[in-house]
């Protein structure tokens, strides 16, 4: 029983170990052996409990999924477009600086999105997707009626591309390049100036 038990728990280290290196530099640049590390298990452990990384990183998936508030990503359907992108926005840097597992599942899903690895099609499109499809909705609406699906899709990239600056870059060095500590106004200011920022350049690919 203790023995069963132990298997439990090191599986459990291991999810967790894995749901912090996948979410730091994703499904390709994780190193089984950094996740062992991490979780403090044997090198070997990854085959004996999952079979093998792919399967490791769809059981990642599944388990942030089951232990996170997915349902703070992007529920705001009232308002004008604009209000909406608003919305959107802020709910996004609010889910890419949450701590816990929603922060993971957040980084998580930028890393899939910015590098597809085909794993998680379920997840993906039963969780993000919709999700997506509510983004290009808003932009199409502000754009009009006649906007090319790729031009939604260059305009959804270079909305992420702003926000995920809180995943990608260092605490530090984002303080360093805005001179002052991040808190959570500042946050909120900088989540204002994207949306100024983005609805001009919306509207600019729409003329």
């Amino acid at each position: 029983m203790a023995k069963r038990e132990d298997g439990k728990e090191t599986r459990l280290r291991l999810l967790n170990a894995a749901g912090e290196v996948f979410a730091q530099k994703g499904y390709r640049d994780a190193k089984v052996a950094d996740i062992c590390k991490r979780a403090g298990a044997n090198v070997a452990a990854v085959n004996y409990y999952f079979g093998n990384k792919k399967s490791l990183y769809r059981e990642v998936w599944q388990y942030t999924l089951e232990n996170s508030e997915v349902a703070i990503f992007f529920e705001s359907a009232a308002g004008s477009s604009q209000d909406r992108l608003r919305d959107y926005i802020q709910a996004l840097i609010r889910n890419f600086t949450a701590k816990g597992n929603v922060g993971r599942f957040s980084r998580l899903y930028l890393m899939e999105m910015v590098n597809p690895t085909g794993l998680v099609q379920g997840a993906w499109h039963k969780t993000i997707e919709p999700r997506r499809r509510r983004l290009h909705e808003i932009i199409r609406d502000i754009i009009g009626p006649g906007a090319e699906d790729l031009t939604i899709r260059f305009c959804e990239l270079s909305i992420v591309n702003q926000c995920r600056m809180f995943v990608t870059v260092k605490h530090s060095d984002v303080e360093y390049m805005l001179g002052q500590p991040i808190n959570p106004e500042l946050i909120n200011r900088l989540a204002q100036h994207i949306a100024d920022f983005s609805l001009a350049g919306i509207r600019a690919v729409g003329k």
